[in-house]
């Protein structure tokens, strides 16, 4: 008497829930200047795949990383805008991260033009970082070219601007923002920062020109400049300062004007002017009344100009003795004039002239405003007219109850970035948290320091606005000869009118109205150091200005890259003071000795940015080097790096320090949590996911993961409760998302999964569904798709259930799941030889698993092939030895196929993995029956009892054994003699 067989009522089906599932973690205007120079949080799988196939998808679930690693992680690896399928208009609605600008938990960077580069860097190099790294490099040689030219008429002759430049090619604070790959926004926002600068100069310059032709000329390098400024805030938002720098150039550095005269320019209060040349002017001389004759701009209607084309020089030796300002009050004057002094046409001269070039500058100006006004309004209409929202750790001051510590903390920070300027050697990956203590009381002592910092720039300031000194002591002991007579290389002209073409220009009209042809040579002296520590003070001052917290609370507390535009301003500060130094220095051994000291600082400066580029070598070696400003996140994502090299115990002792130093950071609680997840530890590993949603409840990763370990322990209630209390988690307010919606469908699909392993399939395709709605561009479909095709199946729905398999291999045409549930539904459907192409593609696709031969051996099976049935099955089983549900499978085939002896060894080895299985015991027991090994099939009759009593088919099997038994006069047992 046969024994009745306990077998899946499909093949194909799993015996059991495995418990061991892995978790893996204008174009002149750009141009001319040039020419002057010469894996995710979440599972990225979903988790447990349909019960009709035997291989289980391991869920692959990576680090949550808080670092410049997720920088580019974000910007890069998982940033949909840089996908060739993805339309590049969404680069105008998305931010710098990829997120919608709308959103509310974008970061509102919009900086398109930042990340069109990246999306080309993309297209030829992938995700290949040398790429990314080689054009950062490239741009940082660029912006330190056009530095330089920059400084050059503004420094004069000597290394003065080749110390400038040298000083911010190698200035160390650059390191973050060159090696870096986000960097790359402050890098090229620089880039055009200058050449709207270059632009700007070029438009003040040709001002002069009253041509027609000159006209057009003039305007399009305003505009030029315009289009550049706005380019360098679609790299970066702060680029739209160099507008107000621009302002600040023309007023202080072209025009030459002190406060006073600038507040009487824009208010159009001459009378000012005048009492205020009169209390200010450092010359002390009583000058009389100017008529427009004296100015000779009567016959021209020009600006009164020297042969050389400058303005009045001070009264020097060795200067002009017809162009002092002393020769100008022996005559009559009109003291207003003075306002114009090497620089071009008076506001009042006769009153003939003096309006039309007083409203050329203020047109300048409000062309700078009105565009200034037009980008900001814009950039604030872009993203929503709303703030963004951070997190406290990003930056604690901005959530400190207390007004005190916020206004001493945001008093502190500008001095503090200062100090990385002047001394740059702490620097950090990361500032966030606690790297800057909060500064809450008086007795501070960092508050001294920003007294110091603050009292430093007051007085730069006012030595900057107070005008040139009353005698040109910066020459630089260099003359030039025009008309027979000397003019000092001093402060009396202006630097950039270097460039006006002195061949196409109409004769200049002299002091005394007659014209003479231009004989000297273009060159002029730089703008005297007032002006230049002025110019330095904005370039440092007010692209800083967004990050002061001033306007809105900011993201970080200090980011060295936001230096990168600001260092430009200190390393021009640092060359003019060592050439007034120079020049006042009389001494060839003191002159010497202060190139030496730049030349020493030059080389400090490198040698000290060749060490932290070594840092920024590697993950580790930078988050090591960041354990002693920021030890709670340098651990933490030190922790990361060790994990992936496989040393799981480093990895948990970093983890560990991390939460010593901060133990609310649910990224680090959760990465512990994953940690020892991965390692088996799955009560620990709840503990600490628990820990992460209570420092953040929104964490659906934490939720997730837990779902998985409660499945996966067969709290199978609990585990929906937290598979369903996830996908209720809103994403508004999150940082990423797209990973938060990756989590959401993630658990959508498991708890579909949960209800299709229940039979409710109706409710797991209402989840299936929902979950397709919430799925992110990212999302990996393949499985979702596969597991609908498997609802409809069970529904005998099979024309959907066709649909979503074939939408399962168009999303992933290597998926050997799809490959194998398609090939069943084309066999159920008959077309066999169709339904065979689809098997030996799966086994194709990977060869080194059972699961495809064990598919393809059932097929053949249901074909009566059955030889060909059991070779598939002994494959698959030798392939998977230690997989329960690919053996049992294996043995059944076998004794379908009536090979009972293999079918009694697969039986053993399937009742050695799952000793504790009913099914397999009994399974046995029924084989061994069938060999005529009686005992022994008597002995696993009776552990299947001892497991599962009431098993009535595992209780009739024992009666017909008992019955052959006691026929052949064999002693029986019970399940006491076990």
């Amino acid at each position: 008497m046969n024994p009745v067989w306990d077998v899946p009522t499909d093949t194909l089906a799993s015996a059991g829930t495995s418990t061991g599932q892995r978790l893996v973690g204008p174009a002149q205007a750009i141009v001319a200047p040039l020419r002057d120079i010469g894996n995710t949080i979440f599972v990225r799988s979903p988790v447990c795949v349909s019960p009709l196939i035997d291989e289980v998808e391991k869920p692959t679930v990576q680090r949550l990383s808080v670092d410049p690693t997720v920088s580019w992680n974000r910007a890069i690896k998982t940033n949909q805008d840089l996908l060739p399928e993805t339309p590049w208009t969404n680069i105008l609605f998305d931010d710098f991260w990829g997120t919608l600008l709308t959103h509310s938990g974008s970061h509102k960077s919009f900086r398109p033009l930042c990340t069109l580069s990246f999306r080309l860097n993309y297209a030829v190099h992938g995700l290949r970082p040398w790429g990314y790294h080689l054009l950062n490099v490239a741009l940082h040689v660029l912006v330190t070219a056009l530095f330089t030219a920059f400084t050059r008429p503004l420094l004069g002759r000597g290394p003065w601007s080749l110390l400038a430049g040298l000083l911010f090619a190698s200035h160390p604070i650059h390191t973050e923002a060159v090696a870096g790959v986000v960097g790359r926004a402050d890098v090229g926002a620089a880039a055009f920062f200058l050449l709207s600068l270059f632009c700007y100069a070029r438009h003040c310059r040709l001002r002069r020109d009253t041509r027609t032709r000159a006209v057009g000329r003039r305007w399009a390098w305003m505009l030029g400049g315009l289009g550049c400024a706005a380019a360098s805030m679609l790299w970066k938002e702060q680029g739209v300062t160099v507008l107000a720098v621009s302002a600040v150039y023309d007023l202080f550095v072209f025009q030459r004007l002190r406060l006073t005269q600038v507040f009487a320019l824009l208010l159009g209060k001459p009378g000012v002017v005048e009492r205020s040349l009169t209390s200010l002017f450092w010359l002390g001389v009583k000058l009389p009344t100017i008529t427009g004759s004296s100015w000779g701009l009567e016959n021209s209607g020009t600006p009164a100009r020297s042969a050389c084309g400058g303005g009045i020089s001070p009264c020097v030796p060795g200067a002009d003795p017809d162009r002092t300002i002393c020769s100008v009050a022996k005559q009559p004057q009109d003291v207003s004039a003075l306002l114009w002094v090497g620089t071009g046409p008076p506001l009042r001269a006769g009153g003939k002239v003096a309006e039309p070039a007083k409203k050329k500058v203020l047109l300048s100006l409000a062309a700078l405003a009105s565009w200034g006004g037009v980008l900001l309004a814009a950039r604030l209409f872009w993203m929503g007219s709303k703030p963004p929202n951070f997190s406290s750790s990003d930056n604690p001051a901005a959530d400190s109850p207390h007004s005190l510590t916020r206004a001493l903390t945001f008093l502190y920070l500008p001095a503090a970035n200062a100090w990385l300027l002047l001394c740059p050697d702490r620097l950090s990956f990361d500032w966030s948290m606690d790297a800057v203590p909060l500064v809450r009381s008086l007795s501070d002592w960092r508050n001294l320091q920003t007294t110091a910092f603050y009292l430093g720039f007051t007085l730069l300031a006012l030595f900057g606005l107070r005008g040139p000194a009353s005698k040109a002591k910066e020459t630089n002991e260099k003359h030039q000869n025009c008309n027979e007579k000397s003019i000092s290389n001093g402060n009396g002209y202006h630097a950039l009118d270097t460039n006006l073409d002195t061949h196409s220009e109409p004769p200049k009209t002299t002091l005394n109205g007659s014209h003479r042809p231009q004989r000297c040579s273009a060159q002029m002296s730089p703008p005297p150091t007032e002006n230049l520590v002025l110019l330095s003070l904005a370039i440092m001052s007010l692209p800083f200005l967004p990050a002061t917290n001033l306007f809105f609370y900011v993201g970080f507390v200090i980011a060295e890259r936001v230096l990168y535009i600001p260092s430009m301003g200190f390393c021009l500060l640092v060359a003019t003071g060592t050439r007034a130094l120079y020049i006042r220095l009389r001494s060839p051994r003191c002159r010497a000795a202060l190139l030496c000291l730049c030349a020493a600082l030059v080389l400090l400066n490198g040698t000290r940015t060749v060490r932290r580029n070594r840092d920024w070598s590697n993950e580790e070696s930078l988050y090591k080097s960041g354990i002693s400003v920021n030890p709670a996140k340098a651990w933490g994502n030190l922790g990361n790096v060790l994990k992936n090299q496989g040393k799981m115990a480093e990895a948990e002792k970093a983890y560990r320090n991390a939460l010593q130093h901060r133990g609310n950071m649910a990224d680090m609680l959760y990465n512990l949590g994953l940690l020892l997840q991965e390692d088996q530890r799955f009560s620990e590993a709840l503990h600490y996911y628990k820990l992460a949603l209570g420092s953040r409840p929104t964490l659906a990763s934490a939720y997730l993961n837990m779902g998985i370990i409660l499945m996966n322990r067969g709290d199978l209630d609990e585990a929906k409760r937290t598979f369903a209390t996830c996908a209720d988690i809103p994403d508004e307010n999150l940082k990423d998302p797209h990973a938060h919606k990756s989590s959401v469908t993630s658990c959508l699909y498991n708890l579909g999964k949960l209800l299709h392993e229940q039979g409710q399939q109706e409710e797991a395709l209402s989840l299936y569904k929902e979950a397709l709605q919430k799925m992110p561009p990212q999302f990996a479909p393949h499985s979702l798709f596969n597991m609908m095709g498997e609802a409809y199946m069970r529904l005998n729905r099979p024309e959907e259930a066709g649909h979503w398999y074939r939408e399962s291999l168009r999303a992933k045409p290597d998926h050997i799941p799809a490959h194998l549930t398609y090939a069943k539904l084309l066999s159920l459907t008959g077309q066999k030889a169709e339904a065979e192409k689809f098997f030996l593609r799966a086994i194709q696709l990977d060869p080194a698993k059972g699961n495809g031969y064990m598919h393809y051996g059932q097929f053949l099976l249901e074909q009566a092939r059955l030889r060909e049935a059991a070779e598939m099955a002994e494959r698959a089983a030798e392939l998977e030895s230690s997989e329960f549900d690919v053996v049992f499978s294996a043995a059944h085939m076998l004794r379908q196929a009536s090979l009972n002896e293999a079918a009694e060894r697969q039986y053993k080895r399937a009742a050695r993995l799952r000793p504790d299985y009913p099914a397999a015991l009994m399974n046995l027991g029924a084989i061994l029956h069938l060999n005529g090994k009686l005992p022994e099939a008597e002995a696993n009759y009776l552990r299947a009892l001892q497991l599962k009593p009431d098993d009535a088919i595992t209780q009739s099997n024992l009666r017909k054994l008992r019955n052959i038994m006691k026929r052949q006069e064999l002693q029986t047992r019970r399940i006491g003699d076990l």
